[in-house]
């Protein structure tokens, strides 16, 4: 019986703390882009992708930031057009070769209408930190 105890003693207490680091950081990419988002700042919310961004949606897939960007700006005119982003993280997946995949939802909050949907997220650890390098939405 007390083997049994230690086992989840011992699993939980060698946590990795840098794990939980890692979360947060891409927690905290994440929010800066609804923060950004949020004042109408699309060059702000373009700093969580990579230079190399696959966005994929229902219009299909664009690579390449300022191509991903072009695509919010014409979509997304104004502040009005943007609303207020909240985003929902349901789960964040590390893996050992600095990549992680992030799956959530998102909901835009407008004056005339609101919209949601879903994400799928690969990020990468750069030298900057943490990006996105694809992002499904839909």
């Amino acid at each position: 019986m007390r083997s049994m105890l230690l086992i989840p003693v011992l699993f939980f207490g060698c946590a990795d703390p840098v794990t939980m680091d890692e979360r947060t950081a891409i927690r905290q990419v994440m929010h800066a882009q609804e923060e950004a988002w949020d004042k109408g700042d699309i060059d702000g919310f373009m700093k969580g992708y990579s230079d190399t961004i696959c966005f994929i949606g229902r219009n299909g897939m664009t690579c390449g930031k300022d191509k991903v960007s072009a695509n919010y700006q014409e979509a997304y005119p104004d502040r009005s057009a943007m609303g207020d982003l909240t985003f929902g993280l349901h789960e964040i997946v590390l893996s050992e070769d600095a990549t992680a995949w992030v799956t959530g939802t998102w909901e835009l909050q407008r004056g005339t209408d609101t919209l949601d949907g879903g994400f799928s997220l690969l990020w990468v650890k750069e030298k900057d930190g943490w990006l996105i390098a694809r992002d499904h939405s839909y």
